[in-house]
């Protein structure tokens, strides 16, 4: 017997909201089937548990909606698989190049901040100021602000 699910049970189990589900299923993602007389309750089967989660998997490693409809796309195909695995591992190989340039921005940034962080530092110690009640304060800042 195939498993239901309501887009309530989902969105729990995912810890992401109905309204993301719908979305999901407008992008064509998810398929859900309906029910009841006007159609509007949607049933999920469990192809449609396994590509939200696939869906979710991909978000989180940076890939768009269009991507990840493609791989499931193919992943469902009944062709062979070595097409598929090649087509995810040229998507893989695009994201890890985006993703190591964003990197070495960040640190070229981070350098950057260092550089003027030793700066004002130099500047406030030659006029005999301390420099820790302004970094202290930022702290302060980013803790109250959480995560």
């Amino acid at each position: 017997m195939t498993q239901h699910f309501t887009i309530t049970e989902l969105a729990r189990e995912f810890d992401v909201t109905p309204r993301a589900i719908r979305f999901y299923e407008d992008q064509g993602l998810l398929a859900p089937s309906r029910e009841g007389a006007s159609g509007l309750r949607r049933v999920y089967a469990s192809r449609d548990r396994t590509r939200l989660k696939l869906t979710l998997r991909g978000k989180r490693l940076g890939f768009t909606l269009s991507e990840i409809r493609e791989l499931l796309d193919l992943y469902e195909s009944p062709t062979d698989t070595v097409p598929q695995l090649h087509a995810f591992l040229a998507t893989i190989a695009e994201h890890r190049q985006v993703l190591e340039r964003q990197l070495e921005d960040l640190n070229a940034t981070l350098e950057d901040l260092a550089q003027y962080e030793s700066q004002c530092r130099s500047m406030l110690a030659e006029n005999g100021v301390d420099a820790e009640p302004a970094s202290a304060a930022i702290e302060r800042t980013a803790q109250s602000e959480g995560p």
